[in-house]
């Protein structure tokens, strides 16, 4: 817009109102300058969080994998492919490498929809459906050095699937799932004697294909299904004081409850994305129980995918939408602005 100040003057040259006309003039200046800025922000709120495509996992293409990460490296396996058949190998993902290799298989039955967590060197897998579609109980120890796998005590609750596991002090955790009925209970196993014990019970409603992620001693955990209803209950579970406290939920409009999505925690931020044909990615912040949106996954919407973290990077794998199963690798880094001509 062109300002000419010659036409705000009469025949003889008096000034009507210069004054006024100036003071008009800085407030239109500051309005646009402040619709400037207020774009730029939003749009770079909207598109921090960048993807960029990996190496693609090696094994088969599959869905309702189990996973654990040892130190810098990611192990995943188990599953079915798109036949449908359960799985038992298992593969080592290096970031700093960009590589897989195939590591021993699966010693238990085959399966899906098991859970897996990390102690110290050693993964667990234990849970989830056979070849029979039988529910299991039964849970395996992984040792790194060794590159071998042994059974271990029985999971302590019923026999389950999509149940939710995550691990905080030297312990494991496995809770919520679906034995026949939707559940809410929380066991810990301890890795020095063997045994699981049962500890408060999951805060919100009952659930299968819920999220977690640990940050600061405290499992966060939401998200999920019950009896058909997809929840946005957001809760943090403390050890310590075996106590569940309930969180914000996802309250804003533009946040869509889920279930069988994946949950990561890049240092003390969590992520939240996929599950039920949603890509839109949410982080986090427990210092003040909020969450933000983090553009978009860049690869294609998915259920019962992989999510986890190593050295300040979140990754994806595998996963399925209908009958397709995917095999490709995201790597997610919060910090780098989303290339949106990509997308």
């Amino acid at each position: 817009m062109v300002f000419y100040p010659s036409r705000f003057f009469t025949a003889s040259g008096t000034s009507l109102n210069s004054k006024r006309i100036n003071q008009l003039l800085i407030l239109l200046c500051l309005v646009w300058a402040s619709l400037l800025v207020s774009c730029s922000d939003s749009d770079t709120a909207s598109t921090l969080g960048d993807w960029r495509r990996r190496s693609d996992f090696e094994g088969v293409a599959r869905n309702a994998a189990a996973s654990f990460v040892i130190g810098n490296m990611a192990y995943i396996g188990t599953g079915t492919n798109a036949d449908n058949d359960r799985l038992v190998d298992f593969w080592a993902y290096d970031p700093a490498r960009n590589t897989w290799t195939q590591v021993a298989d699966f010693a238990g039955a085959a399966r899906n929809a098991a859970v897996g967590f990390a102690i110290g060197t050693k993964g667990y897998v234990g849970t989830g459906l056979n070849t029979n579609s039988d529910r299991l109980r039964d849970f395996w120890e992984f040792d790194q050095a060794t590159n071998t796998w042994k059974q271990i005590a029985d999971f302590g609750g019923t026999a389950r699937r999509n149940a939710v596991a995550f691990a905080l002090n030297n312990t494991g955790y496995v809770g919520t799932g679906f034995d026949g009925n939707y559940l809410k209970d929380l066991w810990a196993y301890d890795p020095a004697t063997d045994t699981w014990a049962k500890k408060a019970s999951y805060g919100g409603a009952k659930r299968i294909g819920a999220v977690s992620f640990v940050i600061n001693n405290l499992a966060y955990v939401g998200t999920g299904n019950n009896n058909g209803s997809a929840e946005k209950d957001w809760w943090a579970y403390d050890p310590e004081q075996d106590l569940w406290i309930e969180k914000g939920d996802f309250e804003s409009e533009e946040l869509v409850a889920r279930s069988y999505g994946v949950g990561f925690a890049i240092g003390s931020r969590g992520y939240v994305t996929l599950g039920d044909g949603s890509t839109s990615v949410w982080q986090y912040n427990p210092d003040d129980d909020s969450w933000a949106t983090l553009g978009a996954f860049e690869g294609v919407a998915r259920q019962y995918a992989i999510g986890f973290s190593i050295n300040g990077k979140g990754y994806i794998t595998t996963g399925s939408s209908g009958t397709s199963r995917f095999d490709d690798l995201w790597e997610f880094d919060p910090a780098t602005a989303q290339d949106t001509d990509a997308n």
